[in-house]
C-alpha cells in the first residue's frame, strides 16, 4: 500500500512554519505544534502524540523542532493522514477495531481480534471504541517502536524471546514513547 504524499515546496513549508512559530523563536514547541495540527474534530491534537512526534523529529534533543525538522514532520503527518483515510472505510473520521486490524494486517502485523480491540481501548481517549487520527498515529508508532525493541532480542525472528526482568525494564525504559 502506498500512502506517500509529495513534499511541499520550501516556500510553502516556510509560510506554515512562521505561522506556527508563534513566539518567533525559530523553533516549534510541542504547544505550538499542538495548536497547528488538526485531528479532524474540534478537539486539540493529542498532547502525547505531539510529544512523541517532537521526540522523533527533534534532531538536537532540545524539545523543539527546527524548520528542516518541520518539513520532514509535515510530510510524515501527511502520509499518516493518507493512510488513516484509506483504512477509515466508513468515512466516519475515526478507526474502529475492525478497521485498525485491517490497517495492522496491511502493515504486516498478524494480531488476533482481541489484541486489536485492546489497542483501540488503549488509544481511545473518549470511550467511543474508536480512535481518532492523532491517536492512530500514536498507536502505530508505539506498536512499531515496541516491535523494533522486541526484534532486537529475537534473533530467530520467531516471535519468542527469553530475557531477564532487568533486561525487559532496560528495553522498555529506554524507548522513546
Amino acid at each position: 500500500m502506498q500512502f506517500q504524499s509529495p513534499m511541499p515546496s520550501r516556500d510553502y513549508l516556510w509560510s506554515i512554519f512562521v505561522r506556527v512559530d508563534k513566539d518567533r523563536s525559530g523553533y516549534i514547541s510541542a504547544d505550538e505544534l499542538q495548536q497547528a495540527l488538526s485531528n479532524g474534530t474540534w478537539n486539540p491534537f493529542n498532547p502525547e502524540t505531539v510529544r512523541l512526534m517532537i521526540g522523533m523529529f527533534d534532531k538536537e534533543s532540545r524539545g523543539v523542532i527546527s524548520f528542516d525538522d518541520f518539513g520532514t514532520l509535515w510530510k510524515y503527518v501527511s502520509d499518516w493522514q493518507n493512510c488513516f483515510r484509506s483504512f477509515d472505510t466508513d468515512n466516519s473520521g475515526n478507526i474502529d477495531s475492525k478497521e485498525l486490524k485491517n490497517a495492522l494486517n496491511a502493515f504486516g502485523y498478524r494480531l488476533p481480534d482481541d489484541t486489536a480491540d485492546m489497542m483501540v481501548r488503549k488509544f481511545d481517549r473518549y470511550g467511543q471504541r474508536t480512535i481518532l487520527f492523532d491517536d492512530f498515529i500514536q498507536c502505530c508508532v508505539t506498536l512499531y517502536t515496541l516491535t523494533s525493541a522486541f526484534r532486537q532480542h529475537d534473533p530467530n525472528q520467531d516471535g519468542v524471546i527469553t530475557i531477564h526482568y532487568e533486561q525487559f525494564l532496560r528495553m522498555v525504559m529506554s524507548l522513546k514513547l
